[in-house]
């Protein structure tokens, strides 16, 4: 484990969720403000659009036009200019809220979904599906074997996808095949005690991951070792590699994902540098 000085490049947010790094900005999910934002290394941010129903996670087709997860009414959006469009609608085909999102360079979107809801006493969580929206916006069940499907990144070669479950407790990986359907399901990593949110991949073939429960990301190879750690402080939910050369690992952090930490304005974005550059997406 190294040793990182951590800098906070933005802060005052509701909860910032979905993190991608594009064109010299982060753009992230702002849940609890229900924005789209972009921000740089300085900490110049823009509001880019509203999401009523609140944004998580994020992606471009591939001639440049933003897709975004709207939860609570469980769509994906397409941005056409600074318009709103519907791109899929999911809400027959999951069982609770749509998360996070990943979006391949063909314009192929991954979205899960919590499965359960959260509110439930006792909390039972149970296997949900994963949904493939093409790039004309059809719409497919792809897995129904994860457990609150949520953060997920595809390899520079487009052909392995891995996916956080959260309640799960682990990282599982998928083949991709040529129509974007999946196969060859298998455990990338074990992670007892953990709880993966958000994550990104880098050019060796790692995982990094951050730990809802655990105030901290780690990088873990496939096959479970966890090989680095950042330590937080505080809930760290989402991560993504950027920077222009890749090698600045964001943290999107909070004191909490409650309402009362999200009145209170407790995210932030948060940065430090690592050895080895992201690939891949987001």
């Amino acid at each position: 484990m190294t040793d990182r000085v951590r800098r906070r490049v933005l802060s005052g947010l509701g909860f910032a969720e979905g993190p991608r790094w594009r064109d010299g900005r982060l753009w992230f999910s702002d849940m609890g403000a229900a924005l789209v934002m972009a921000v740089d290394l300085d900490g110049r941010a823009e509001e880019i659009v509203a999401v009523p129903n609140r944004p998580s996670g994020l992606g471009w087709l591939p001639d440049g036009r933003m897709l975004i997860v709207s939860m609570a009414d469980r769509r994906v959006l397409r941005l056409e200019g600074a318009r709103l469009e519907l791109h899929a609608d999911l809400s027959g085909m999951v069982s609770f809220d749509c998360n996070d999102m990943v979006v391949d360079g063909r314009g192929r979107a991954y979205v899960g979904n919590a499965g359960f809801d959260m509110r439930e006493r006792p909390v039972t969580p149970r296997a949900t599906r994963l949904v493939l929206v093409t790039p004309q916006g059809e719409t497919r069940v792809v897995d129904e074997q994860l457990v609150f499907p949520n953060g997920a990144a595809i390899d520079a070669q487009g052909r392995t996808l891995v996916v956080a479950e959260t309640f799960g407790q682990r990282l599982t990986a998928f083949t991709v095949i040529d129509d974007g359907s999946l196969t060859d399901r298998r455990t990338f990593a074990d992670l007892p005690g953990h709880a993966p949110d958000g994550i990104c991949l880098d050019a060796e073939g790692a995982v990094w991951f951050a730990d809802a429960t655990g105030q901290a990301c780690l990088r873990v190879r496939e096959g479970g070792e966890v090989v680095d750690r950042v330590d937080t402080g505080r809930g760290c939910f989402a991560c993504a590699l950027g920077g222009e050369d890749r090698r600045t690992l964001f943290l999107l952090t909070a004191e909490a994902y409650s309402g009362a930490a999200i009145r209170s304005r407790t995210g932030a974005v948060e940065v430090v540098d690592v050895e080895v550059p992201g690939a891949g997406w987001p």
